[in-house]
């Protein structure tokens, strides 16, 4: 009898020690997270050809034009856009040189963004 239980002691052991051992190892085993799904690339829900209007009024805030120039008809086509869908919109636009005129992208998209109400979203980049 002292053999038996020697061994069912000696297998207790060992169950204990197996179980304390997985315990740890899975405890300390990071599995980690699945990447966020890429985020949905922006796009200009407006007609871009309808933004060649802000022409006029990036031309009156480069060339600061006394008074105080209007915001129709430039401003009204991206009211009621995000500000990423605005600079999305004005970004093409610019690009596509639709405006008519060489500009400095970051600068012009900024201006006309913030003279109709809106911001340029963080890490923006028109490129």
């Amino acid at each position: 009898m002292a053999t038996s239980s020697k061994a069912v002691a000696t297998i207790a052991l060992l169950l204990s020690l197996n179980l304390v051992f997985f315990t740890t190892v899975s405890a300390t085993h990071h599995v980690p997270c699945p990447p966020p799904p890429p985020a949905a690339a922006a796009t200009c829900p407006k007609d871009t050809l309808k933004l060649g209007v802000c022409a006029n009024l990036l031309n009156d805030l480069v060339h600061l034009v006394v008074g105080t120039p209007p915001k129709t008809p430039c401003c009204s086509l991206i009211e009621g856009l995000v500000d990423l869908e605005a600079a999305v919109c004005l970004c093409t636009a610019i690009k596509a040189n639709i405006l008519g005129i060489n500009l400095n992208v970051p600068v012009s998209l900024s201006l006309l963004l913030n003279y109709c109400g809106k911001g340029v979203p963080s890490g923006f980049q028109c490129a």
